[in-house]
């Protein structure tokens, strides 16, 4: 039996499952999918290798999922499944539920001692998905064989079949969908395997199936995947000269993935970590590097944005898609400050916060401390705020992680001195004992944490000094 071959036949044993019928295409994405997780022969070369009795099983359990992109991954999944109660209490001495699809393919006496075999992918435990159920005959008697996630290991044990109640032991999502194989189904399918067998036929169709993977694989290799990549992926608003399609490019001793903007996505950074031999945060300083080098080359702003890592492809990062807040009744009732001080440190507090929202970082913490300035004229006078102030937001916020993180940074140097010198200082200057780097990533963490520390003294400054409220209807 090959696996294109088989692909038909399970298309044509499932056509009445539902009133809808289930497109060639969609078996193909299936069988696709399967081949991705290693449950089927991969590539064209192997398009002729006969399938083992656990691949069929696997293409059985790839049928589960209502998604067909899922079922490599729900037939790795449900293969693991074992028995509730150990080999004394499966059918037929099965140790998962992969062996019971194979008995029942080669073993016609088993075959005749059994009745349905369903299956789930749904949460049957916490974090925990996938169940089955075996109905047969014994001795004369109709039976059931449960089997269960190999992580349930305290249903394994011999003597756990005995009341256990599906219903109640392995049902935990609100709603399971589920699917039964007859004994009419593995009588055909084991029919069907029977003639491929005796009177083998070359695999069906042209190997067209296999295009679409050959291509992803060219891609990949020109992305510079290669087995074992780990990427970080990182988007960036930009106005640069950017490569009209994805390119791999090397910057220095690294090689980076560039991806363009597009309808759903913003242009890109990519980063294999793994072969460039980096942590996140020496890639990220890499990438910033990089947008740096790029802003002077065409005088142009390069924003690098949010981003992940951990895939082992190079992944386009979504446009941002922000929350806000709506209100269905809109009160609304201020008036614009009547003093010039409130009116600036208004507007310092706005431009600070957009830059920290955009990663404008050095600017935001320039600005909260410019805002305390106000009222707070020289050094002196703001570091003695800052102490003053700090102590009382300290203790106002016990076990505030921002607090918990910001102390650590200080390490023995007092927090007034440290926001002045480490902060205010390090961002405005750039002389003999202020040397911030904005490309740093570990600089960039530093001044985020001493920023949301800083905002909220910032906003106790403003209420405090100048008593603007924070209510949209305050009448102020």
């Amino acid at each position: 039996m090959y696996a294109k071959n088989l692909a038909r036949i399970l298309g044509f044993l499932c056509q009445n499952s539902d009133v809808s019928y289930s497109s060639p295409q969609e078996m193909d994405q299936r069988f696709d999918s399967m081949r991705r997780y290693g449950q089927l022969p991969r590539g064209r070369e192997r398009r002729d290798e006969k399938l083992s009795g656990q691949h069929i099983a696997a293409a059985l359990f790839g049928l589960v999922p209502t998604h067909p992109g899922w079922a490599g991954h729900v037939a790795t999944v449900l293969n693991g499944l074992r028995p509730v109660g150990g080999a004394d209490a499966s059918f037929r001495m099965a140790e998962t539920i992969s062996d019971v699809a194979v008995v029942l393919l080669k073993d016609e006496d088993a075959r005749k001692s059994f009745i349905r075999m369903t299956l789930t992918i749904a949460e049957t435990g916490m974090n925990s998905h996938g169940g089955a159920e075996v109905v047969h005959l014994r001795d004369g008697q109709k039976r059931h064989a449960y089997f269960v996630p190999k992580g349930a290991v305290s249903l394994l044990s011999p003597g756990r079949e005995v009341g256990f109640d599906p219903d109640r032991d392995r049902m935990n999502a609100p709603a399971m969908r589920e699917i039964s194989f007859t004994n009419e189904f593995f009588r055909r399918l084991a029919r069907e395997c029977e003639l491929a067998e005796r009177f083998p036929v070359p695999p069906e169709g042209d190997g067209s199936e296999y295009d679409a993977e050959e291509a992803e694989q060219e891609r990949y290799r020109k992305l510079g995947v290669r087995n074992g990549s780990r990427f970080l992926h990182v988007g960036v608003d930009n106005q640069l000269t950017w490569p009209k399609e994805e390119r791999l490019i090397t910057f220095d001793r690294y090689q980076l993935v560039l991806m363009p903007k597009t309808k759903d996505h913003v242009q890109s950074v990519h980063i294999d970590l793994m072969a460039n031999r980096v942590d996140e945060r020496t890639a990220m300083t890499v990438i910033n590097r990089f947008l740096s080098v790029m802003a002077w080359c065409d005088d142009n702003f390069a924003i690098a944005e949010y981003g992940w890592s951990g895939n082992p492809v190079p992944v386009p990062v979504t446009k941002r898609d922000l929350a806000f807040t709506t209100a269905h009744q809109y009160i609304f009732d201020r008036r614009v400050p009547n003093s010039e001080e409130a009116r600036r440190a208004l507007a310092l507090y706005r431009e600070a916060r957009n830059a920290q929202q955009n990663g404008f970082i050095s600017y935001a913490v320039l600005n909260y401390y410019k805002i305390i300035e106000i009222r707070n004229h020289g050094k002196e006078a703001a570091r003695k705020w800052f102490l003053t102030n700090f102590e009382v937001l300290r203790t106002a916020s016990k076990g505030d992680d921002d607090i918990s993180r910001f102390l650590a940074l200080c390490g023995n140097e007092p927090p007034h001195k440290y926001i002045h010198d480490s902060c205010r200082i390090a961002v405005a200057h750039a002389g003999k004992h202020s040397k911030s780097d904005p490309d740093d990533a570990h600089e960039i963490v530093r001044l985020h944490t001493a920023a949301r520390v800083m905002h909220m003294l910032a906003r106790r400054f403003i209420k405090q000094e100048f008593a603007v409220s924070d209510a949209m209807y305050s009448g102020d």
